[in-house]
């Protein structure tokens, strides 16, 4: 971890390809739990929540240090002015509509509302460990990267693509999903001049009204 993060400060010093293509390999390695020795700890009990297997709240240390070595480099990067406010409430919008819409159509999960007991710390440890990794990897680096080699259009479509490739674990269906929902984070992240706060919000929102209103965490 030490030597990851000493990769990070070492950024102005190295070739911007090879930096960038290690820190996504560490970065991934580490956020998907491929890395031996690190134990998630659970918060609490299984609950059933009508989905298809017992869900339990659970703290990835090595997803949360990913989180936070990663948002601290973020923090030195230089800022961009806002691109347009009623695009980015707009994209939201429509992110936030249409996927619990098309998840439910398409079969892929179930309307079930609900309102866990661990609603409030699940809320804590989704935006401050898994939205902020999540798009600290696919936004922070990798979309602005391919937005700089091959354009707007190009840049985000194609890491939407690759953050729908990302959870083809949980099935096809639920992998075209997260890629809609990605090219939705993807533009209102855009939008706003790149600023990371508004991908992570509109993340955890749509995340909400997954675990709130639909069959959680799959059908």
């Amino acid at each position: 971890m030490l030597a990851f993060a000493g990769w990070l400060l070492a950024e102005p010093y190295l070739p911007r390809l090879p930096w960038l293509a290690t820190t996504l390999i560490g970065a991934i390695v580490l956020a998907a739990h491929l890395l031996p020795g690190f134990n998630p700890l659970p918060l609490g009990p299984p609950q059933d929540l009508g989905g298809a297997a017992p869900w339990q709240l659970r703290l990835n240390p090595d997803k949360a240090m990913v989180a936070a070595l990663l948002l601290a480099w973020w923090l030195g990067q230089p800022r961009a002015a806002w691109r347009s406010k009623r695009c980015t409430w707009l994209v939201s919008g429509a992110c936030l509509a249409s996927v619990p819409l098309l998840a439910v159509a398409g079969g892929v999960l179930a309307w079930q509302p609900k309102w866990p007991e661990q609603f409030l710390a699940w809320l804590a440890v989704n935006l401050a460990v898994t939205c902020l990794a999540e798009e600290l990897i696919f936004r922070a680096l990798l979309q602005r990267e391919l937005v700089r080699r091959f354009g707007a259009a190009s840049g985000i479509g194609l890491a939407a693509i690759l953050f729908g490739a990302a959870h083809l674990s949980f099935g096809t269906g639920f992998a075209l999903l997260a890629g809609l929902a990605g090219l939705g984070y993807g533009l209102a992240f855009r939008c706003a001049g790149d600023r990371l706060w508004v991908a992570v919000s509109l993340h955890g929102l749509l995340n909400c009204l997954h675990l709130l209103l639909l069959s959680y965490p799959l059908r």
